[in-house]
């Protein structure tokens, strides 16, 4: 076994990057405080080309020491906007044809294993604030709330590790829908 080196791995310029064919999925951030976690967002979703990024709110924006130290040149990678309301995000989304889906305890969400993606539609995810989650104002506008199962302690992941693996398993599975 040996390890790759970054010329083995053969990744996209930021160039070549913007003509990569994107997932059908953009994520919307909803007053997310840590620039640390702002910047984990863009290097995430680098990594698996998603369509646009949404800052909304109080979520910082590049450029900024603190979002480079996490997001190491994804910002210059990831397509991305602000705008101070979310709310002018997703009805401009749902209009552009978008299923938005909150990453929320709610009282009728569904757990990320039983919800079912369909790879013909295109989403929307929204992550909320690192302590009040996402605001109940922004789940009005949403098609359905999706949690992940927990069975320690602690109510929730850090949102930046939730993204991770939402995204994650939202890859997965269209992997092996495309398969089939």
């Amino acid at each position: 076994m040996r390890k790759l080196s970054l010329a083995d791995l053969q990744r996209h310029s930021i160039e070549s990057f913007k003509d990569v064919p994107k997932l059908p999925l953009v994520v919307v951030l909803d007053n997310i405080r840590s620039m640390h976690n702002v910047g984990t967002f863009f290097r995430t979703g680098d990594a698996f080309a998603i369509e646009h990024l949404y800052l909304c709110g109080i979520t910082a924006q590049p450029p900024h020491p603190e979002i480079h130290k996490t997001a190491l040149g994804a910002t210059e990678a990831v397509t991305w906007s602000h705008e101070n309301d979310i709310t002018v995000v997703l009805k401009k989304l749902k209009t552009e044809g978008y299923l938005i889906l909150a990453i929320e305890q709610t009282d009728s969400s569904t757990f990320l294993q039983d919800y079912t993606f369909d790879v013909t539609k295109k989403y929307a995810i929204i992550f909320g604030n690192e302590i009040s989650g996402v605001q109940s104002s922004t789940l009005e506008h949403c098609d359905t709330a999706i949690e992940i199962p927990q069975f320690g302690t602690k109510h929730s992941f850090n949102v930046s590790v939730t993204f991770g693996i939402v995204l994650w398993d939202f890859v997965r599975r269209r992997l092996i829908a495309e398969i089939k």
